[in-house]
């Protein structure tokens, strides 16, 4: 996986993570429920940056966040959901 930046964005409770790569531009949207609840709505990828590990960067960026701010994630986004299937060590961030 490469190592992308990726940047936070949030208006009351609504937000997402955004990561740009040469030029393209790959969200992960979120809704915050409460201090400890945050769903994963839906993960955006270009054509231009399927297979590059965008989408996985996304939402293990969302997990590091959960895991350090003490919320949960209901994964909504389908592919955050898959996501949390093949990564059983992210089990904590999960509310499922």
């Amino acid at each position: 996986m490469s190592d992308f930046s990726i940047r936070q964005e949030q208006d009351g409770t609504k937000g997402r993570y955004v990561l740009v790569s040469d030029g393209h531009e790959a969200d992960l949207t979120y809704s915050v429920l409460s201090a400890q609840t945050v769903i994963a709505d839906h993960t955006g990828v270009p054509d231009a940056l399927r297979g590059t590990g965008a989408g996985v960067a996304l939402v293990s960026r969302l997990v590091e966040d959960a895991l350090s701010e003490g919320f949960r994630i209901v994964p909504l986004c389908p592919f955050v959901n898959a996501q949390r299937r093949r990564h059983p060590e992210w089990a904590d961030a999960f509310n499922v």
